[in-house]
């Protein structure tokens, strides 16, 4: 496994019959005099079979009084986000994406928007190619029946909307389509390559062994398959994605203990964001917080 675009659509984007086997995904609790904050990583895109949670993890959103996300729902859910990303994807007049790319990557290109006509290469030529590989990456991951709507942070955001739990996100929808907008066009091909390169049956089997670590809480074959590849064959992109974001969320995340006395916090965030060394779990340790896993 060795596809950037394949973390970022698993850990970056529920009716049906539930398995009746509980998820038991890795929770901490984060704790100080006089209250908590539950740390949950989500996994951005689940199957029907992936509910219900496990109770550990149904007890820490009960007894939270706030949820904290990566991007607040009214941003993410917001039907105007898709066109919003588009055009900050949208090459300048007169630059289009076949001029950018190799010509055996845009032959591949070609080959796939053939075999998915929902993207005619015609619109594709518009955009920048780090938006072109997530489109790449969630088609086939949807097509293994991983969809965003049964994600982590889509599911508690559902359940806290008729109970009017308050919601809040640690950042803005528009600094992390800036994230990836302001990536080198040479870590921007790198993705795009990866992601045409890539397989369904690859692709599936990789995700389908992130999404068994994270059913069953196993923090550490996450890390190894995530954190510890990523920050070995992608420096540059980890930090970014990664961990200037942990060091740009924890402030406000100690703020959650250290300005409140009573009210927890649920924080549901993409599941990398809490591992290894550069982890939300590490750096509140580190502040000399009380950590302790639930699951």
């Amino acid at each position: 496994m060795n596809k950037a675009a394949v973390w970022l659509s698993a850990c970056c984007l529920a009716a049906g019959c539930a398995s009746g086997t509980p998820s038991t995904p890795a929770i901490w609790k984060v704790s100080d005099a006089d209250n908590s904050v539950y740390l949950l990583g989500s996994f951005h895109a689940l199957k029907a079979e992936d509910y219900p949670l496990s109770d550990q993890v149904m007890a820490a959103y009960a007894d939270a009084e706030r949820l904290a996300f990566e991007i607040a729902p009214d941003e993410l859910q917001s039907p105007d986000l898709p066109a919003i990303m588009q055009q900050a994807a949208r090459l300048p007049a007169g630059q289009n994406l076949q001029a950018l790319l190799p010509e055996a990557a845009w032959r591949q290109l070609q080959d796939w928007s053939q075999a998915n006509p929902s993207y005619p290469i015609a619109g594709l030529n518009r955009l920048e190619p780090w938006y072109v590989a997530i489109l790449v990456s969630n088609s086939r991951a949807q097509a293994e029946g991983f969809e965003p709507a049964r994600g982590v942070d889509q599911h508690f955001m559902n359940a806290a909307r008729p109970s009017a739990k308050p919601s809040i996100g640690l950042e803005k929808a528009s600094q992390q389509i800036a994230l990836f907008d302001g990536m080198p066009p040479a870590a921007q091909r790198q993705l795009l390559q990866e992601a045409l390169d890539g397989n369904a049956a690859e692709d599936a089997r990789d995700l389908e062994t992130l999404r068994r670590l994270w059913k069953a809480g196993d923090a550490a074959g996450l890390q190894r398959e995530t954190i510890e590849r990523m920050r070995r064959e992608y420096p540059d992109l980890y930090r970014s994605v990664n961990v200037d974001r942990n060091h740009a969320w924890l402030p406000q995340v100690q703020a959650m203990l250290d300005a409140e006395t009573k009210d927890d916090t649920l924080v549901v965030v993409g599941a990398l964001h809490l591992l290894g060394d550069d982890g939300l779990v590490q750096l509140l340790r580190d502040k000399g917080y009380r950590v302790e896993r639930l699951k």
